[in-house]
């Protein structure tokens, strides 16, 4: 039986572009919401088109995420369409995760209401912090007794929360750090996700960072700090199951699950990705970056997709490796051959596996058929994977 399909939406708009962000995000003195909600609904039909001529035909979606960007900046009637549409086209598990990320502002958090009257199940909350000093820096359009007040009615609406916090902030400590967490888990404890603060090429922080206008914690003190998060995490009761994300048994978010486990994915908006399996080729998919211009090819031609890319069998078992050796569980060598077409000993240095392998970084369980990283090896993932992937 072939697995659900997830969804993505790309909402490409904010009330202003966070100094850390990299993402397809801009900024607007007015929101052109009912051009581009029309535009998001025209691009799901052409795209069922293309998967069959009738819903019977079309994979069935087991998750939708708008994401961006600020989707809760989204009219709340367009959400409700792109449901019902998605509902008709396609067709919806019984248990679909239907997520929508949102800010703490007052404006956004009012809307919380409606969006879930319009079908959402699942908050994703951007706190990022609840240290008002750290707000400022990050350039935050929200202060911490809003993101508390945010936190306290999506707990009212919703049965599934998740909130995200950055981390590695400069002279951040781990008594601070302690306190922010258990502050934050003491409100909402079904979901994590934790973002270690980088450097991203082209933003705010970039410029600042290079001219010496602040410093971060070295990776020591960093590691420590993600350390100390998995400790007050568990003593919440929710697991490290991804790097950067923890989740209470039964709470992980099945939409980037699909991700981890190189899952069928369709994306609309500006900006968004895919990969998509048709007649046995798998292919990813993108669309056009800037907002206009995407607006403008949807409502020309249906769609404001780039050309598709064909991987092949190792562009997928790359693909497969980067993302899930992210996951505590890490892969299930038998789907890995399945999806890829390659085994993971032949897509991988036998040599650089072997010293993984001794050095604790990494477990190759044939009994249960998984390969998966230690959390000492999560820890190091980055250049494990830089020199295990071929």
């Amino acid at each position: 039986m072939a697995e659900p399909l997830a969804l993505y939406v790309h909402w490409p708009f904010c009330l202003s572009k966070c100094p850390y962000c990299d993402f397809n995000s801009h900024v607007r003195d007015e929101i052109p919401r009912a051009r581009f909600g029309a535009a998001l609904r025209r691009e799901l039909a052409h795209e069922a088109a293309r998967m069959g001529d009738d819903r019977a035909e079309r994979p069935t979606i087991g998750s939708i995420f708008f994401g961006g960007g600020t989707p809760s900046l989204m009219a709340p009637e367009t959400v409700a369409g792109l449901i019902g549409d998605t509902r008709a086209l396609f067709g919806l598990t019984d248990d679909v995760e239907i997520t929508l990320e949102a800010n703490p502002t007052s404006v956004e958090t009012g809307r919380l209401r409606a969006f879930r009257d319009a079908g959402v199940n699942r908050i994703s909350v951007g706190i990022q912090s609840l240290d008002a000093a750290a707000l400022r820096f990050l350039g935050r359009e929200h202060d911490a007794p809003q993101a508390i007040a945010a936190l306290e009615t999506a707990r009212s609406l919703f049965d599934r929360i998740s909130f995200d916090l950055i981390y590695a902030r400069p002279g951040q400590d781990e008594a601070a750090w302690r306190a922010e967490l258990e502050a934050a888990l003491s409100l909402v404890s079904d979901h994590l996700s934790l973002y270690q603060l980088t450097i991203e090429p082209g933003t705010k922080f970039e410029s600042l960072y290079r001219q010496g206008r602040f410093r971060l914690p070295d990776g020591d003190d960093a590691a420590r700090l993600y350390e100390l998060t998995a400790e007050v995490a568990s003593r919440h009761g929710l697991r490290g199951y991804e790097i950067s994300n923890y989740a209470r048994p039964g709470a992980e978010s099945r939409h980037n699950l699909t991700y981890w486990r190189y899952g069928d994915y369709l994306g609309i908006g500006p900006g968004a990705h895919g990969r998509l399996t048709r007649n046995g080729v798998t292919c990813a998919t993108r669309r056009h970056r800037a907002p206009e211009p995407w607006a403008e090819r949807v409502e020309r031609t249906g769609t404001g997709a780039h050309a598709e890319e064909r991987l092949d069998n190792r562009d997928r078992a790359r693909e497969m490796l980067l993302m899930g050796l992210r996951l505590a569980d890490g892969i299930s060598t038998t789907r890995f051959a399945r999806r890829s077409g390659m085994t993971v000993q032949d897509a991988t240095d036998a040599d650089i596996m072997t010293a993984a392998i001794a050095e604790g970084y990494l477990v190759l369980d044939p009994a249960h058929h998984t390969l998966r990283a230690t959390a000492a090896g999560r820890l190091r993932l980055e250049s494990l994977l830089a020199a295990l992937v071929l």
